[in-house]
């Protein structure tokens, strides 16, 4: 794993060393699944800043005994769904709650 950045907007970035280079992401969101690990949601950005196609990557994220943070790349097939089932219910809870908030 790279450096992590902050932007100006309060959005986190990291960088992610990849075999065909460095590749910048903005941290969606960090997240636990059914197997009491963590996980991590990226969304990889172009040389613009943008993402246009709204791909999400999943990392298994852990922090060590000082909290200095590093992604595990997800290998198994039944944790990948794992991670990919909490994501989703993250997403629906977020808009959940941003409904109940424009409600009040």
């Amino acid at each position: 794993m790279g450096k992590q950045n902050e932007d100006d907007d309060d959005e986190m970035y990291v960088d992610l060393e990849l075999d065909d280079g460095t590749v910048t992401c903005s941290i969606v969101a960090i997240f636990s699944a059914a197997n009491g690990r963590d996980y991590i949601a990226l969304l990889p950005l172009d040389e613009d800043g943008e993402n246009e196609d709204g791909e999400v990557w999943l990392y298994g994220h852990e922090e060590d005994a000082e909290g200095n943070p590093s992604l595990r790349y997800i290998d198994d097939e039944e944790e990948y769904e794992l991670a990919s089932d909490a994501f989703d219910e993250y997403l629906d809870k977020q808009e959940f709650d941003e409904l109940v908030d424009e409600e009040e």
